[in-house]
């Protein structure tokens, strides 16, 4: 039995070879670009979501909410920065290592990125909220389901019948 080299194939084994390599190069490059992509994926979470451990463990995330008045302390180092992000029913307390956005108060929305270390977020990157009317749809929607069990805590304190 001889073997066949590219000159002595049918154009039809010719063509369907190629076929094959270009579906495999397709396939290979689509693979890199999803492994690329799952490595980079950020995912937002608040702190009540971060307290219920649905944040992953060992991986960067995104945690946001309002900035806790009063809770901002920076170091003597001149560049470290704790402070509180709360999104009413839960807090997370967040260190970070640089210069912070101008924009960036207590009371106001904020948007951290790094990793949970030990019940410390500690951050890589700080964004602040850059308008009285944006906040993240997520956040807002936290914000909204703190106040609603903050709201329904007070009521049930004020209607039972220690209280009366």
């Amino acid at each position: 039995m001889s073997t066949a080299t590219p000159a002595t194939l049918k154009p039809r084994h010719r063509r369907i070879i190629l076929i094959v390599t270009g579906v495999a190069g397709l396939a290979i490059a689509a693979a890199l670009v999803l492994s690329a992509f799952q490595q980079n994926l950020v995912f937002f979470f608040t702190p009540s979501q971060v307290a219920a451990n649905e944040a992953p463990q060992g991986r960067a995330f995104r945690v946001g909410g309002m900035v806790e008045k009063g809770s901002v302390k920076r170091q003597p180092d001149g560049v470290t920065v704790h402070f509180v992000v709360t999104d009413s029913a839960k807090t997370m307390p967040v260190a970070y290592k640089g210069v912070l956005p101008d924009l960036f108060r207590e009371g106001k929305g904020v948007v951290a990125q790094g990793r949970l270390e030990n019940g410390l977020f500690v951050a890589s990157e700080v964004l602040a909220k850059h308008d009285e009317n944006y906040m993240p749809p997520e956040a807002a929607e936290a914000m909204k389901k703190g106040q609603a069990i903050n709201e329904k805590a007070a009521r049930s304190i004020v209607n039972s019948p220690s209280s009366k």
